[in-house]
């Protein structure tokens, strides 16, 4: 299957499209540390202010990676689209980041529309 197979949508419906059948909540998970030397960095940057880039792109990363964990388990459901779809993002011991996608596995097909 290619990576474009699965539809995901923040909205609780698809327009253009009819659910024909719910799989329960699905979700991707991915834990990322920085390194010491990142950390000391940002420390800095806290004080100076302004962005954070290393961070930036770790949670960049993170939600992406958190976002195919996510197409996966929906696919092992059956799945072709998630709706609902949601990011939860926490710190573990000020050290590493958690990043979660969730939402609801669902099918979906292109809705009928009568001829004009």
């Amino acid at each position: 299957m290619s990576d474009d197979d699965i539809i995901i949508t923040t909205m609780n419906d698809l327009p253009g499209y009819e659910i024909v059948e719910v799989y329960g909540e699905v979700f991707g998970l991915i834990v990322r540390a920085r390194n010491a030397f990142g950390n000391i960095g940002a420390s800095f940057r806290t004080i100076a202010g302004g962005e954070v880039k290393g961070y930036t792109k770790l949670l960049t990363d993170s939600r992406n990676h958190a976002v195919d964990r996510l197409k996966d388990s929906a696919r092992e459901h059956g799945a072709n689209a998630v709706i609902a779809m949601r990011f939860d993002c926490n710190d573990i011991g000020n050290v590493m980041s958690e990043v979660a996608a969730y939402g609801t596995a669902v099918t979906v097909r292109k809705a009928y529309a009568p001829p004009a």
